[in-house]
Formats: structure tokens, sequence, C-alpha cells
């Protein structure tokens, strides 16, 4: 299955959660565009923070939002790389693994997107 495939599968399953629990996926959504708020961190930077924070939890969802967040906010392979190479040096080799499937995910995106 494709990461775009996955993306939208997990999308569906958000709506259906959302509708069965309108006012946690609310206050979720309000709690995310808080923290996406430039401040000290502009928003390329924070979805760079969550892709980490993605591979080291190893969730593939997450992979997937934040790759495609982290395109739209013009982020850039060589910034996805490095910022992968802290997640490899903080998690070891379980880290390495969900690395190269953040880096997979991204070149798919981006080449759908280019």
């Amino acid at each position: 299955m494709s990461w775009t495939e996955k993306r939208n599968e997990m999308n569906a399953a958000l709506r259906t959660l959302s509708k069965a629990i309108p006012d946690v996926a609310t206050g979720f959504g309000t709690l995310s565009k808080a923290a996406k708020t430039d401040g000290a961190l502009d928003l390329k930077t924070k979805e760079l923070v969550a892709i980490g924070i993605s591979v080291a939890d190893r969730c593939e969802p997450c992979i997937t939002f934040h790759c495609a967040a982290l395109l739209a906010a013009g982020g850039t392979r060589a910034e996805l790389a490095e910022t992968l190479g802290m997640c490899i040096q903080m998690g070891g080799g379980p880290s390495m693994m969900y690395a190269a499937k953040a880096l997979d995910c991204f070149d798919e995106l981006s080449a759908k997107a280019g």
C-alpha cells in the first residue's frame, strides 16, 4: 500500500472517530492549530520536530501526515534527512527503520506534488 493510500485510509478512520467523539476531536484540532502557530519556531521547523517524534514513537500515520505538512510548509528532503539523522542518533536501530519509512513517504508525496 502506498503512503498516499495509507494517509487516505487513516483520514477515513479519523473522520469516523471524530463523529463518535466530536468534542475530543474538536479539542485536539484546537490544540494542533495552537501548537502550529508561528512563534520562536516556524511551522516548517515544528513539522520537522513532529516527524522526529513520529519516528521515535513509530507512528506510520503520523509520518504520513507530517511529511505532507512538511512539504506544504516548504520543507526539503535535505532538511528531513538531517532531522532523521538526529532521530537515528537518539533512537538507534528502531529509529533507523522508521527514518527509512519517513524518507520513503516524503519521496513518494513530493513526487506526486511536483
